[in-house]
């Protein structure tokens, strides 16, 4: 919808925004097809390191093949689902003061991103790691097989790696996962060390010990061990529920994106290039993205989606019905959003964050049209930092 269409839109205000948001995707692009044309003479060493960086995830594109049968079918050409993986390990320099490696990984975070076929939205879906869920039988990591079970959602890359988390993923909403990617807490560190800190907007003094964070209140510039903290902290944050943490990741995520288009590092192939190191160095990707050409293809197709479009959203859970420290689905508003990602069709928003508020999504339900419904969440246009 071009700015001039949105109602209270101006040079000054959030029309201005949004039009340097939509600036932002397009540099994006653009940074990275710089990249790609230098790819010649002696720009072809930094592509190919680039392209080296990123680790295929073949193992699990082998065990994902076996299943091929049992899994859903795409319904809607184009449309693509990308399954974001943050996990646990205690792996790398300094990754042991979180706790001791016990030799295996669970997902921390886990968010399905859905890009509408159109390419004009893309829908991000937090889903617990608390969430109790059917597990199916999977080959384990680290040898022999796993039973089915119903257990606890980030149990699944721990029994069986990305390749069980994508089949639970895909038995729990019926969406087939086109591509994966899979983060560590080294490579996130890294990544936002990379971009020299990320700012955020801290309500009240922080003194966490167990996540090893302690902020002052007010506008905080977050390297990467603070920032790590701040998004996997829980128990002095918010109200201490895995939602509150994830609706915290969300808005970091806003924040990062923010801090890149600013700085104009996207547009700078010299500030781009370390960003590009931290951030492919950091990936396991299924074996189609695993090159800095295929992470291209990707991104080529979202540069145009307006902010407004891109929405963060949990998938509605509440208390488990059994044990009141893990999370289950709310029916039928979490079937309801599977089946609209499924379908491809819209999906709307509440902006819950602090800066808004906290509204509820009934707050917010007569701004949208009533055929479409609004779930919990803040769109990329929100602010992450008055």
């Amino acid at each position: 919808m071009p700015d001039s269409a949105t109602p209270g839109a101006s040079a000054t205000g959030d029309g201005l925004a949004r039009r340097r948001r939509r600036r932002w995707l397009k540099g994006g692009a653009l940074g990275a097809a710089v990249l790609l044309l230098v790819a010649g003479g002696t720009g072809w060493a930094l592509y190919a390191r680039l392209s080296d960086n990123i680790t295929p995830d073949e193992a699990a594109a082998r065990e994902l093949a076996r299943y091929d049968e049992e899994r859903p079918t795409a319904l809607v050409s184009g449309a693509q689902n990308i399954l974001l993986i943050g996990t646990d390990s205690r792996a790398g320099d300094g990754n042991g003061e979180y706790g001791r490696d016990s030799g295996t990984e669970r997902s921390d975070t886990t968010i399905l991103l859905h890009l509408a076929a159109d390419r004009r939205s893309a829908t991000a879906v937090s889903l617990p790691r608390d969430l109790m869920v059917r597990v199916p039988a999977c080959p384990r990591t680290g040898g022999g097989q796993a039973a089915p079970s119903f257990a606890m959602f980030n149990t699944a890359f721990q029994t069986g790696g990305s390749a069980c988390t994508i089949r639970t993923v895909e038995e729990l909403t019926g969406i087939r996962v086109d591509h994966h990617m899979v983060v560590d807490f080294s490579g996130f560190k890294q990544l936002v060390d990379a971009v020299d800190g990320v700012p955020v907007c801290v309500r009240e003094p922080i003194d966490d010990k167990a996540a090893r964070l302690k902020l002052p209140a007010g506008r905080v510039m977050l390297n990467g061990e603070q920032a790590l903290g701040y998004v996997r902290a829980r128990k002095t944050l918010g109200d201490g529920s895995d939602t509150d943490r994830m609706d915290r990741q969300q808005r970091f995520l806003g924040a990062l994106v923010e801090k890149v288009r600013g700085d104009g590092v996207l547009l700078n192939p010299v500030k781009l290039y370390p960003v590009l190191d931290a951030a492919t160095s950091a990936l396991t990707t299924d074996p189609e993205l695993a090159s800095l050409r295929g992470l291209y293809r990707l991104v080529r197709g979202v540069r145009d989606i307006p902010t407004e479009h891109v929405r963060f959203l949990t998938a509605p859970r509440e208390a488990y019905v059994y044990d009141s420290d893990r999370d289950q689905l709310v029916q039928p508003e979490a079937g309801e959003l599977f089946a609209r990602l499924r379908a491809d069709r819209p999906v709307e928003v509440a902006d819950t964050s602090p800066e808004n508020g906290g509204k509820s999504p009934g707050d917010n339900a007569g701004n949208s049209p009533s055929a479409t419904p609004t779930f919990r969440g803040s769109t990329a246009a929100a602010p992450t930092c008055e």
